[in-house]
């Protein structure tokens, strides 16, 4: 079958591969009908990890079933279906408090694991024709049969989900003002969640204008340009003080804008701590933060050397003096899919708007190049085998 390898530094290739089959009777196979290209990937194809080349990505994924394991109850062929990202059994002692995303059992000498990513266990991703999806009847949610809310449901997989989860890190309720740092697909999804959730505003900072103006069309969001001046004065001088949370979308590859570089996102000026410390000072005291951008305790491409150890410069004896609490870690999706997928089927919610593309997985190569340039108009792309 046909499947997005990872050939190098910034270089996929669309490659036959071995299709998947049933090893363990809770596995089932689908065939895939939508995958996404998803930030987190960016970080292997920019060669900002450890993966080598051969892994398959992809792991936003949904399909049909199309083989069942002779242990699996709750599905059978002809199913339609979403994975989380988070590949977990279901039992162990993380599993069974909620913690899917931190599994004990799917990934040896590791908490959690993830299809197609380097480190999150030997699961192949789904940016190919197929996927096997292993301890099935708990990780496979059921979507209604046909076509509708495609490019809704697929968001399941990940940063819908994933988004609500920022908020609930942050423990927003309804009326709180929030800052969301970052205007990709996780961070459109977070300041989305904060809208369904009730907030009383919501800032979104970016220095991507189709980005920001999507922030504001669609989670009436009020958006702050970075490159256009600091963006804690920016938002303490729209509302008077700080806000009452804040999430950071964006992770360790933050851009710093006072530090000079080329209009496309340069490497030059990262700066790994710079969106915690803004959200720092941008939150009031006794405020919390939800941190679900991605951190990693090794950076081959880091700054310099402390970050290369995932060490950062954090200011956290002001943390400390505003006394204000944070909550991080990969997103739990089994904890979200089921509500948000039926809140999309209510018409309470539809986050398909992020879509910017949906494209042959041939023009997966293309679309990566895009999307890692950060071009103008490349929100979320969905690939379609």
């Amino acid at each position: 079958m046909d499947a997005v390898v990872y050939k190098g530094e910034r270089e996929v290739a669309v490659e036959e591969v071995d299709e998947p089959a049933i090893e363990h009777p809770n596995d089932v196979v689908i065939d895939i009908t939508t995958t996404c290209i998803c930030g987190s990937d960016l970080h292997m194809y920019e060669g900002r990890t450890a993966a080598e080349p051969g892994i398959v990505f992809g792991h936003e994924n949904m399909g049909i079933v199309t083989e069942v394991g002779d242990a699996v109850s709750s599905l059978e062929k002809g199913d339609r279906v979403v994975a989380p990202f988070n590949v977990a059994c279901g039992f162990c002692e993380n599993c069974e408090n909620g913690y899917t995303g931190f599994c004990t059992n799917v990934n040896p000498g590791f908490a959690g694991g993830a299809y197609g990513y380097v480190a999150m266990g030997p699961y192949q991703g789904g940016q190919a024709e197929k996927l096997r999806i292993p301890y099935a009847d708990f990780n496979a949610l059921k979507l209604p049969e046909g076509r509708e809310h495609e490019d809704s449901f697929a968001l399941l997989a990940d940063i819908f989900p994933t988004g609500w989860h920022g908020t609930e890190l942050a423990n927003l309720e309804a009326g709180d003002s929030v800052a969301v740092y970052g205007a990709g697909p996780v961070g459109l999804m977070a300041a989305y969640s904060a809208k369904l959730k009730g907030a009383s505003e919501i800032y979104v900072v970016d220095r991507v204008p189709s980005r920001l103006e999507l922030a504001e069309e669609h989670c009436d969001a009020i958006p702050i340009n970075f490159e256009e001046g600091n963006p804690v004065e920016q938002i303490k001088d729209l509302h008077g003080g700080g806000v009452d949370k804040g999430v950071d979308a964006v992770g360790y590859q933050a851009i710093d804008p006072d530090k000079e570089g080329d209009g496309a996102y340069d490497p030059a000026r990262e700066n790994p701590a710079v969106v915690i410390n803004n959200l720092i000072r941008t939150v009031r005291p006794t405020g919390e933060l939800g941190i679900p951008g991605l951190y990693v305790p090794d950076d081959p491409g880091a700054p310099d050397e402390m970050a290369a150890q995932g060490r950062l410069g954090i200011d956290f004896g002001l943390l400390f003096e505003k006394g204000q609490a944070l909550g991080t870690g990969q997103c739990n999706v089994k904890q979200y899919n089921r509500e948000l997928r039926d809140m999309i089927i209510s018409g309470r919610a539809d986050p398909s708007w992020v879509v910017s593309h949906r494209v042959d997985l041939e023009d997966a190569p293309e679309m990566y190049e895009k999307f890692d340039n950060r071009e103008e108009g490349v929100t979320k792309v969905l690939l379609e085998p």
